[in-house]
């Protein structure tokens, strides 16, 4: 049976974070109207085993918070992306001011990520189409990628390989980064990955599988790539699989972090989707959940509860669920 869920009043979720270090500690990025305009809010949470969510603290923001990213060094403290461009530095332990406050973006930071196996470094994405890079002791950004023409809706740090950095932008395109490389050199891999000029709105590693993502965007489906088999002078890609069952865009996907075969999808049709892709030629639905009454941006597997997943939408409710 799941939980009961949370409600944020007067905040829409935008995303959702797992702590790496403590089990029952999530992170919810929120933003007042629907992130449109005023105020946003990050709400540190404790799930109480069963027995539904409680709010252990929250920080105000001027602007809307979009992302949110647990550092991977200290247990204490988290990023937060800004509307305003601003990226912050958040500390559980000590005053409601962020103990970092970075401000080089000129336009809406989307995501924030941590490097889980870099774990000094994060990396913000923006309206602007650039990436940075930072460092939790350094007052400026360590580098900066001009990645996208367009407004880049997410970045990653890959889970195999600390070098390599990708990100997902409304121009349509997947691109891979190589870190070691300049940062205005070109990226190692980059194609489209929305069909018929639509928007690419997030994508994920696998975390078990090398080389093989996800990507969701405005065309409804949800995008599966090998990245080894990908010839860069290509002018098109086909995905592996695509998974067919959302109504609207997909906002969101994630792998689960303890199955190779498991993804999460949910977008502006107001479900959640599970799935398997190791079901050939096509893949299975496993369960969609409908707890929401407005866009579910948000979706977050647990680290240390396997099959647990955290889902969070525009009517400010964040729902905890149990698909299998």
């Amino acid at each position: 049976m799941n939980a009961p869920h949370l409600n944020t009043p007067g905040y829409s979720g935008f995303n959702l974070a797992f702590s790496p270090f403590i089990e029952h500690r999530l992170a919810l990025a929120s933003s007042a109207n629907f992130g449109l305009v005023g105020n946003g809010r990050v709400y540190v949470l404790q799930d109480r085993r069963g027995h539904g969510l409680a709010v252990e603290k929250s920080f105000d923001t001027r602007d809307g918070v979009f992302d949110v990213a647990w550092s991977e060094t200290n247990q204490n403290q988290l990023a937060s992306a800004g509307g305003d461009g601003s990226v912050k530095l958040w500390d559980v332990t000590l005053s409601d001011s962020p103990i970092r406050n970075w401000h080089e973006h000129t336009r809406e930071v989307m995501g924030v990520d941590w490097s889980n196996l870099q774990k000094d470094v994060f990396a913000s994405c923006s309206w602007d189409g650039s990436i940075k890079l930072w460092s939790p002791d350094n007052p400026a950004s360590l580098q900066t990628i001009p990645a996208h023409s367009a407004c880049i809706y997410q970045t990653l740090f890959s889970p195999h390989s600390p070098s390599l950095l990708a990100s997902i932008s409304a121009d349509g395109f997947f691109k891979q980064f190589d870190l070691r490389l300049p940062p205005n050199q070109k990226p190692s891999i980059a194609f489209r990955c929305e069909a018929g000029g639509g928007e690419g709105l997030s994508f994920d590693w696998n975390k078990y599988r090398e080389g093989i993502i996800a990507t969701s965007g405005t065309d409804k489906l949800v995008n599966i790539f090998d990245l080894r088999s990908i010839n860069p002078n290509a002018p098109h890609v086909q995905p592996i699989t695509s998974l067919q069952g959302h109504a609207f865009a997909v906002r969101k996907v994630a792998w689960s972090p303890h199955r190779a075969d498991l993804i999460a999808s949910s977008g502006y049709d107001m479900t959640c989707k599970v799935w398997s892709t190791d079901n050939q030629p096509q893949p299975r639905l496993l369960a969609t959940q409908n707890a929401h009454s407005e866009f579910v941006v948000g979706i977050a597997w647990s680290l240390y509860n396997e099959g647990l997943l955290m889902t969070c939408g525009w009517d400010g409710k964040v729902v905890p669920w149990r698909p299998l």
